[in-house]
């Protein structure tokens, strides 16, 4: 994803969660070898607002080590932005009305392999009341709809996060890989969209939030190949 593709992308509406996961969706990978399966969840916590944190068996170069913010789990899939993976490529080059409402890093952020030319957006809102291009995911964070005029939410969002690309998966893909341990599914909160935390140190944190052998591995290395 060099800089010449990122020059080129204009900023296209937010894909769609109700149009279900990619058509080459994302696939997370377990060692051979793999340690047994730690508890984890099963596929019914998998909800918006819920996060898919990555175990030390996967070991897929594009999920090692990741958490992934949960946007729709239905019966056509799954579809979620990978958190804390910024770019070099500045919103204010791209889509400079939105780069004010931007909390820092002011970057795009690489939600997933996915339709990476792709620009979605999520906002922690702090005020109800209309929708103003806002589209509920869970609690109070929301998908942007970046063809919306940005001037109306001032005052009403806390933050935005701005990604390029996102990470889907097609029916029954996800439940196969939570039962292998690839993935553990925990609550969310909308202070991890707007973390300036980024790869193990985000990774950690959501980790040290947890109970039991999940809070053990907040002390292990995010990504198993840096072992």
């Amino acid at each position: 994803m060099g800089g010449a593709h990122w020059g080129a992308m204009t900023p296209p509406s937010s894909p769609d969660p109700e149009s279900g996961p990619p058509a080459r969706p994302a696939t997370g990978r377990r060692r051979p070898d793999a340690v047994p399966v730690l508890s984890t969840g099963t596929l019914d916590d998998v909800r918006p607002g819920s996060l898919l944190v990555a175990m030390p068996s996967l070991t897929d170069p594009t999920f090692a080590g990741t958490v992934v913010y949960v946007l729709d789990h239905n019966d056509s899939g799954t579809l979620g932005v990978v958190l804390g993976r910024p770019s070099q490529v500045e919103i204010r080059d791209v889509l400079p009305g939105w780069c004010d409402l931007a909390v820092d890093p002011g970057v795009f952020h690489v939600g997933g392999p996915c339709e990476t030319d792709t620009a979605l957006c999520l906002a922690v809102c702090c005020a109800p009341g209309g929708d103003c291009g806002l589209r509920q995911v869970a609690g109070d964070v929301h998908l942007v709809d970046l063809d919306a005029d940005p001037d109306e939410l001032v005052g009403r969002v806390r933050g935005l996060r701005v990604f390029a690309g996102y990470a889907g998966w097609s029916p029954g893909q996800l439940a196969g890989e939570v039962a292998e341990g690839a993935w553990a599914c925990v609550p969310g909160h909308p202070d991890d969209v707007l973390s300036e935390l980024a790869g193990p140190e985000l990774w950690r944190r959501v980790m040290g939030h947890q109970t039991g052998r999940l809070a053990v591995l907040s002390t292990a290395p995010a990504d198993p190949t840096v072992n």
